[in-house]
Formats: C-alpha cells, structure tokens, sequence
C-alpha cells in the first residue's frame, strides 16, 4: 500500500486538497486530528507538556489551553523541538497503526495531511510526499482567519515553522496553491492519477 503525505507552512491550503483527495475516495487521515486526541485531559503527553511549558497551559478541566501552549512552543526553537519531541511519538505511533487498518480492509493508496512530516519521525514512512505552497501573505490572512489570531502571531507561528524551500526539497510532487481552485483542483488531479499508478 502507498501511504502517501501531503504538506505544507499553515495557511497554505492542505486541508483544502486533502478533502478533494477524500472526496475522490482517497482514505485520508487529518495528523492535527491526531495530535489533539494525544492531548485529551489525563493523557501522558498533556502531563509532559504541562511539565515543560507550566501548568497553567491546562484549563480547569484538564483540557490545554492551546493558544497559550502555541504561544509559547513556537517563540524559540528548542519550544517548537520540546513539543515535537513530546508528541510525536504517540501521534506516528496511531497514523501507522490507522494505515495498517487501511490496508487490512483492501485500500492500495492512502494520505495523511501534516504540518509537520519533513523533518519528523513520520518522513520516513510517508511516501511519495506532496507540498502544498501558497503566498506567504495569502497564507497569514487564513491563519488568521481560522484561529482567530493577529497577523503578529500568525507571522511568528510561520517563523517557527521550515521553510518553504526545505519542504519543496523533500517533495515528490508540488501544488502550487497561487490561482483559481479550480487551477489546484487540475494540479491535484495529476497527482492523483500519479499516486494510483506506483
């Protein structure tokens, strides 16, 4: 079975494509999806991360605040290492075990949409790999659109994320989301046919 990954700097339109591959019948797998479900109140990854970024990063439920634990993983580096070092494990753990399922059941092609595949314990099993890219001021104005966030913010968290060359390095296929949707709906189309002919 392929299982193939799609990525991209936030703001760039992955979840876009990824929902346009599901609605070709592609079984696709959202790694945010995942990353929340390793930071439910009680889970080890929550207690780790409230161990290295202070406890006032959980709510009174037991639930992160997750604009704070941005906030603050994503100002230095080693913030944006520690939290990447604490989840990942988990999250690549539950994306393989989601793919051997997808496998069981007779599927011959897979994705996963992820910020944060190059460069991560996940690369090496993602294969063939696409990047999604867009202008990097188109991609503030949806950060700050979906997470209700200042321009500030969503720069920095842009800042603490690879660069778009380093992404494009690691790609076997690139989506160049500058136009129309319906121009990254023909590009997407290639990919397609592409990825259901390995």
């Amino acid at each position: 079975m392929t299982l193939a990954g799609i990525t991209g700097r936030s703001g760039c339109g992955k979840s876009t494509v990824t929902a346009w591959f599901r609605q070709q019948g592609v079984p696709t797998l959202d790694a945010d999806k995942v990353a929340r479900e390793v930071l439910l109140p009680g889970s080890a990854c929550l207690a780790a991360l409230a161990q290295r970024f202070g406890t006032d990063i959980l709510l009174p439920d037991g639930s992160p605040d997750r604009h704070l634990l941005a906030d603050r993983a994503f100002a230095t580096p080693e913030g944006t290492k520690a939290l990447t070092d604490i989840t990942h494990p988990e999250i690549v753990r539950r994306i393989l075990d989601w793919a051997a399922r997808q496998q069981a059941e007779g599927q011959t092609l897979c994705l996963v949409d992820g910020a944060v595949i190059v460069g991560g314990m996940l690369q090496p099993h993602c294969r063939p790999l696409v990047v999604v890219t867009a202008p990097r001021q188109v991609s503030i104005q949806r950060i700050c659109a979906r997470d209700g966030i200042t321009p500030e913010q969503a720069a920095r968290r842009l800042a603490a994320q690879l660069p778009e060359e380093t992404l494009l390095a690691a790609a076997d296929y690139h989506l160049r989301n500058d136009g129309s949707p319906a121009d990254l709906y023909q590009q997407a189309e290639r990919v397609l046919a592409a990825l259901r002919a390995i």
